[in-house]
C-alpha cells in the first residue's frame, strides 16, 4: 500500500467494498461462507450423522445461538474493560 495513511487505506477499502456491492448481490457473494459456517454447527451437534434432519437443524440452531451469545458476552466484557480508567 505504499505510503498511504491508515485513513487513506480505509477509504480505499470502502470504495472497493461499495463498488463490489453495487455490482453483485451480497447474499450471492457470501453464500458459500454462510453455508460452511452453518455446516460447522451441524457437525458439532451430530458428528456421526445419526439424528433426523429436523432434530439436527433444531440442535444446530441452538448451538449457533449459544455461540453468538458467547461472542456478544465477550464483546460486552471487552467494551466494559476498555471503558474503565
Amino acid at each position: 500500500m505504499g505510503g498511504l495513511s491508515p485513513e487513506a487505506r480505509s477509504i480505499r477499502s470502502s470504495i472497493g467494498a461499495y463498488s463490489l456491492h453495487a455490482k453483485y448481490d451480497s447474499r450471492e457473494l457470501t453464500r458459500n461462507a454462510r453455508a460452511a459456517f452453518l455446516a460447522r454447527f451441524d457437525e458439532l451437534v451430530d458428528p456421526e450423522g445419526v439424528l433426523a434432519p429436523e432434530e439436527r437443524a433444531r440442535r444446530a440452531e441452538a448451538a449457533m445461538k449459544a455461540h453468538m451469545l458467547r461472542l456478544a458476552l465477550a464483546s460486552a466484557k471487552a467494551r466494559s474493560k476498555k471503558a474503565q480508567p
